[in-house]
């Protein structure tokens, strides 16, 4: 029972990982068949509605009573408003297997934005390593062969900007994670996306609730909208955080980069998309970088501090 117990935040790792891998195929197939909007608004709503099901049995506790609201929204708008606007936008423009590898440049980018805004100096090695990944992104979005989908460099630019909102995020985050748990965060993410997209959606849609609701009797868009909202955004996170309780950072971010392969090898073998060599060298590079960036960084933050906000 003990040798489950020390395994469990592993596995845990594993499942969470791999569901955040499979989301971008899953965004893919949602974006075939729906607008962008049209997909952020119903996986959100169905996110918020799952939490707030759970914040009223009890499950989960909500307390957001005299905190600083003003700022937790600031941190909404870059995630999920900026990120995942520009994130599914990117995407139509791209396969899934590159939107994987690209996101895969968040820690790059907030080890970067966190040297300039907070002050955070870098070590030597981290340096060799955040260069690493960058000549490796250089080599996906310059040798994309002959993608077949128009405006495949735009579309990788819009992910570039998705990396840099998601960096923007994470600092912001790390003041407020003092002052808010996890899931209050994640509440308010959850229900500032629901709110904002579904307006979106709405007005796009000319305000009709026909067009909006007719989308769930396509099989496969609904099976996308239930693994984004439900298994993406509900379950993903509880392992997740059950996870970073169990063990420190830099174990931890070895699960972001099992999420860029499964994410490349979905996109690969499910959806039969191209892979050159020169990207695979790139999605490596990106790998070993983010790797090497997180385990010879300065750590930040405690173990025992992610168990007392969960």
């Amino acid at each position: 029972m003990k040798k489950l117990r020390r395994f469990a935040p592993y596995f845990a790792g594993l499942i969470f990982s791999s569901i955040f891998g499979f989301s971008f195929l899953f965004t893919k197939e949602g974006l075939e068949l729906m607008a962008p909007f049209h997909l952020l608004g119903f996986r959100f709503a169905l996110a918020f509605l799952s939490l707030s099901i759970l914040r009223i049995a009890g499950i989960i506790k909500i307390d957001l009573k005299s905190k600083n609201i003003k700022m937790l929204l600031l941190l909404a708008l870059f995630q999920p408003g900026i990120y995942f606007v520009f994130e599914t936008t990117g995407m139509i423009y791209t396969t899934s297997s590159e939107a994987g590898m690209m996101i895969a440049l968040i820690p790059i980018a907030v080890t970067i934005l966190a040297a300039f805004i907070l002050k955070e100096k870098t070590t030597f090695k981290q340096s060799i390593f955040v260069l690493l990944s960058v000549f490796g992104a250089a080599l996906i979005i310059f040798n994309r062969g002959s993608s077949g989908i128009e405006g495949n460099l735009f579309g990788l630019l819009l992910l570039g900007v998705a990396v840099i909102a998601a960096a923007f995020y994470n600092i912001i985050s790390r003041k407020l994670s003092l002052e808010f748990s996890t899931i209050e965060i994640t509440y308010v993410m959850m229900g500032f996306g629901a709110f904002v997209f579904n307006i979106i959606a709405i007005y796009e849609l000319d305000f009709s609730l026909e067009s909006y609701f007719s989308i769930i009797s396509d099989r496969d868009a609904l099976i996308a909208i239930l693994y984004l909202g439900l298994l993406s955004s509900v379950v993903a996170f509880f392992m997740m955080n059950y996870t970073l309780s169990k063990i420190n950072a830099a174990q931890a971010a070895v699960f972001a980069n099992f999420t860029t392969v499964v994410s490349i090898l979905a996109g690969v073998f499910l959806r039969g998309e191209s892979f050159y060599k020169l990207q695979a060298l790139g999605a490596f590079l990106i790998i070993i970088g983010v790797w090497g960036t997180n385990y010879f960084g300065r750590p930040i933050i405690r173990k025992e501090t992610y168990n007392e906000r969960i």
